[in-house]
């Protein structure tokens, strides 16, 4: 479907979704609306919990919301169009719901993996240095590096989506994804889009790169600290307070680097709808299981909150 030269706010976009085959619609809907559910209580539920407990008022845990909550809505972003569009025959997305749901999703992938750095620093200062825990990582510092965090992504997200939506589109208006993706987008566009690959290169760099570094001399620190412990259970009970950090971020940045970093030959696109998927779709739904699971202070909180008694009027 052609479409005109220049970008006007009636233009509507079409999304391939994830599979063109009518006999899997129906059944990845109720997949995926389970998924969604459980996103929608775990990550829910986990904020209210260290909301009602104040022995969870700690910096971690303020980390671990602010996460569960970017996990809320990052899901939100993409789970209800997708949704939606199993259903219908059409998979058309305005012009300008496009441009948003590209600027949200460009927000939250960006403080997801920044804040997943500030927990690996958390954990460090945790380990490495205990006596100054209380003092390095006091409240106001804790929300300036939320605030930092989600200012990053707000100037990323702006950034890529102006350089983005200032293109031309006229060979095509069929994205072949299940949502808005900036290669997917640029591969639409009639305009020169050299500009605009090497800003996204840049940013993406920036920011997963500087997250991925901070994590890993975190965790080198924090390995190094936990080896020098002489007893078995000592290394135990310091491991297990990372424990989780540390499965949430090999499954994100497991995803993206395999979504980035595998051979060129081996592309495919179905592949990449799959891995997207994954690391938008799955992991906002695991990621408060991992915390409440191997965490003892999340489950004994859910436990005094479900036994506690009621009052009767």
């Amino acid at each position: 479907m052609l479409m005109s030269e220049y970008n006007v706010s009636g233009i509507e976009f079409i999304l391939s979704g994830l599979t063109d085959r009518p006999e899997l619609q129906v059944p990845l809907f109720g997949v995926f609306l389970l998924i969604y559910g459980i996103t929608l209580v775990g990550n829910g539920g986990m904020i209210l919990l260290i909301m009602i407990d104040p022995r969870l008022h700690t910096p971690m845990y303020f980390f671990l919301s602010n996460l569960s909550f970017c996990d809320l809505c990052f899901s939100s972003i993409i789970s209800p169009k997708m949704l939606l569009n199993f259903l219908e025959q059409r998979k058309s997305i305005s012009y300008t719901a496009c441009a948003v749901q590209l600027y949200l999703i460009i927000i939250f992938a960006d403080v997801e993996c920044l804040l997943l750095a500030v927990m690996a620093y958390d954990r460090y200062v945790a380990i490495c240095n205990p006596l100054l825990y209380t003092v390095t990582m006091s409240r106001q510092l804790c929300k300036r590096l939320v605030v930092g965090v989600y200012a990053v992504g707000l100037v990323d997200s702006v950034i890529q989506t102006c350089f983005t939506f200032q293109l031309s589109f006229c060979s095509s208006n069929i994205i072949n994804h299940f949502f808005c993706d900036i290669p997917s987008l640029l591969v639409l566009s009639c305009s020169d889009t050299s500009i605009n690959e090497i800003v996204l290169f840049a940013f993406t760099c920036c920011i997963t790169l500087s997250s991925f570094v901070t994590i890993l001399l975190s965790y080198v620190y924090i390995a190094s600290t936990i080896l020098q412990i002489r007893s078995a259970e000592g290394r135990c009970k310091a491991f297990s307070t990372c424990s989780f950090h540390l499965t949430a971020v090999v499954l994100l940045f497991g995803t993206v680097l395999f979504m980035y970093l595998r051979p060129t030959s081996s592309y495919s696109m179905d592949t990449d709808k799959v891995a997207s998927v994954f690391y938008m779709v799955v992991i906002p739904m695991l990621n408060p299981l991992i915390y409440s699971l191997r965490n003892t202070e999340v489950k004994d909180t859910l436990r005094r909150a479900i036994n506690k008694p009621r009052t009767n009027f």
